[in-house]
């Protein structure tokens, strides 16, 4: 018998780590754009000039979601990948890319960075490709899960860089929301 680990061995500990993995990006996705205030629903978003190629609102906690899910099973699938010679580096290289696309909603939405939060994206596109080529040298599904997430990130640069152009002015600016009242 030369097998470690028999078949189901290798499906339960990869459900073991799916189980902390998929919770724990989709949770970290979450607790970023809620204490951010992210979302059309922030008043200096709100007043901001949409690009003609922005989604519908709704579509972005929806692909998000979905994202964030295929990402906790790419990483889980790295993760359980015990011998594979790049593991380590494609998990070290993930929580990169992780913590670079948790900051964007802070930066973006709750700083009003906007060019801040594309030279931030800038960054993780080049993170998340690197990411893609790591994981898909441990397991090829691994990679192939990632694919739509670096589409999206890139999708959202452009995104960014059009906001960025129709809203020079918004550029770090402080908006309260208060509505000032004056009597003549």
């Amino acid at each position: 018998m030369s097998e470690l680990a028999s078949k189901g061995q290798l499906r339960a500990t990869f459900l073991r780590a799916a189980l902390f993995t998929v919770p724990g990006v989709l949770l970290l996705g979450f607790l970023s754009g809620a204490a951010s205030g992210s979302g059309a629903e922030n008043p200096w978003f709100a007043e901001l000039v949409k690009p003609a190629i922005y989604p519908p609102p709704m579509a972005f906690p929806i692909v998000w979601s979905v994202l964030y899910i295929m990402m906790g099973l790419a990483l889980a699938i790295v993760a359980t990948a015990f011998g594979a010679p790049a593991r380590k580096a494609a998990m070290v290289v993930f929580l990169l890319q992780l913590l670079l696309n948790l900051a964007w909603s802070p930066l973006f939405f709750g700083m009003h960075q906007i060019t801040w939060a594309l030279v931030l994206l800038a960054a993780l596109d080049i993170a998340v490709l690197i990411t893609v080529v790591l994981f898909w040298k441990v397991r090829r599904n691994a990679g192939l899960l990632l694919l739509p997430y670096l589409a999206w990130v890139l999708f959202a640069t452009v995104l960014n860089w059009q906001f960025l152009a129709a809203n020079p002015d918004a550029d770090g600016q402080d908006y309260s929301g208060a509505v000032t009242r004056m009597e003549i």
